[in-house]
């Protein structure tokens, strides 16, 4: 039976202290997942990135880390193209620090090329200097391009995997299950067929250490004719998708899995989806 690992997407709401003890308040609840957040910029500093790591370690809390949002590899500006390396790289360096197996990366957008199969191929090489440019010390984490839920940015199931194909064994991809059903409307994330198929073609491409653990988010999600617009609680009946599908369908796997909560109240998602799958268990 695989382990699913469950926790926040950021400090915990009510938590005002320091990140390095987060770790610690998420054992406490009963969460052993964090996934750090430097989306408004890498600002994290060596001391601080080592004594999280140490921390997280301690309290078996496994780390991943988000990426800057300001990113876009596709870009035709190659200006944009070197700052998002840039932030891709310290991302990268400050993950190794503090241990993260994975750093999440929103990869770009289509607009600006030819076609969407000119703007993966031009992120793709902007992936490819973002591993040049790695010192050689920076080992440990993962590039994880995330399923996205604009019709606008790269992103769906097939470009993550052409994109982890190129890239070989340093990538591996983040699933973010609201994302895909904001993407397709609606109309993907109803079933556990659904979520299996993604799971399989993931692992049938990459291969079994790109999802061992599969790295993902989850919350509930508003859509429109562009796909995503705002994620929203489990509680919220009105959005999609149903976190018990996906639950069923790990359990049905036996896989072993990373859920980041990325719903409004992060923590308290994280421990009901984990008591939801809890429940699933024992039935």
């Amino acid at each position: 039976m695989g382990r699913l690992r469950f926790g926040p997407a950021g400090k915990p709401l009510e938590f005002k202290g320091k990140i390095e003890k987060v770790p610690e308040i998420l054992a406490s609840m009963g969460l052993d997942a964090l996934e750090y957040e430097a989306v408004r910029g890498v600002r994290i500093k060596e001391e601080k990135a080592r004594k999280l790591g140490e921390e997280a370690r301690k309290y078996d809390v496994l780390l991943s880390m988000h990426a800057p949002y300001y990113i876009n590899l596709a870009s035709p500006d190659e200006e944009v193209v070197k700052r998002s390396v840039k932030r891709i790289v310290e991302a990268m360096i400050a993950s190794e620090w503090m241990g993260a197996y994975a750093v999440v990366v929103h990869t770009g957008y289509y607009k600006g090329n030819k076609s969407k199969e000119d703007a993966v191929k031009r992120a793709i090489q902007g992936y490819k200097k973002v591993l040049e440019e790695l010192p050689s010390w920076v080992k440990t984490p993962d590039i994880s391009p995330e399923v996205m839920g604009k019709t606008t940015a790269i992103g769906d199931v097939d470009e993550v995997i052409k994109i982890c194909l190129e890239l070989g064994e340093r990538c591996r991809p983040t699933i973010d299950w609201a994302h895909l059903h904001a993407r397709y409307q609606g109309q993907h994330v109803l079933t556990i067929d659904d979520v299996l198929k993604v799971i399989e073609e993931f692992e049938k491409n990459l291969g079994k250490r790109a999802i061992d653990p599969l790295h993902t988010h989850f919350s509930k999600i508003e859509y429109g004719k562009g796909g995503e617009r705002e994620h929203h609680t489990l509680s919220e009946e009105e959005y999609g998708p149903e976190w018990r599908v996906v639950c069923r369908a790990y359990l049905e796997t036996g896989i072993n899995a990373t859920i980041i909560s990325e719903s409004p109240i992060l923590e308290k998602d994280a421990l009901l989806m984990k008591r939801i799958c809890e429940e699933e268990r024992s039935r």
